[in-house]
């Protein structure tokens, strides 16, 4: 038998409802027309960073969701060329970043990413016994802007995330004009 929810439990069910763990959302990234889908409200930030020695300038739009962080970087190179080379850099800065952690990288699809360097994808995961179970999950990719630019990316989930379709949700959400 179902029983009123009284005066308390209608305003507790109306605040459950209208606070969502993911209120996902389409954030444009960078000014040549790439969109993220991130499930909160981002904080953005911009940093200088050396990628294999040339001092690069990342924009970064991220938050935090369901127990996990969602990151998306922007780094802009003159050519297809420097990319390669940047590209490399930042994933090999990154693997530093993770001693002891095994590594699951492999060759993805993003539609309208550019071919050279390719679209990676790269699992890690930190052992119990360092102390930090940690985990993420990183796309990396290129994109061509029509003025023949070429802006690198890297999109990130660090953590689990309480909903396990949030990291697929998040991925898949990255568009490219």
């Amino acid at each position: 038998m179902l029983r009123p929810l009284g005066r308390w439990g209608w305003l507790l069910l109306g605040v459950c409802a209208c606070s969502p763990v993911f209120n996902w959302r389409e954030v444009p990234i960078g000014g040549d027309g790439v969109i993220a889908l991130l499930p909160c409200k981002p904080d953005r930030a911009t940093r200088a960073i050396s990628l294999g020695g040339v001092p690069t300038e990342v924009e970064m739009a991220g938050c935090q969701a369901g127990g996990a962080t969602f990151a998306i970087a922007r780094a802009a190179v003159a050519d297809a060329g420097e990319a390669r080379e940047r590209m490399a850099a930042w994933r090999a800065a990154t693997r530093e970043q993770w001693s002891g952690a095994t590594f699951e990288e492999e060759p993805t699809t993003l539609p309208r990413a550019a071919v050279a360097p390719g679209p990676i994808a790269l699992r890690v995961r930190q052992p119990a016994a360092t102390g930090e179970n940690a985990q993420a999950r990183m796309l990396w990719f290129a994109h061509a802007a029509k003025n023949g630019k070429v802006a690198l990316y890297q999109a990130t989930v660090l953590g689990e995330p309480s909903s396990p379709e949030a990291p697929a949700a998040f991925f898949e959400g990255v568009h490219l004009p």
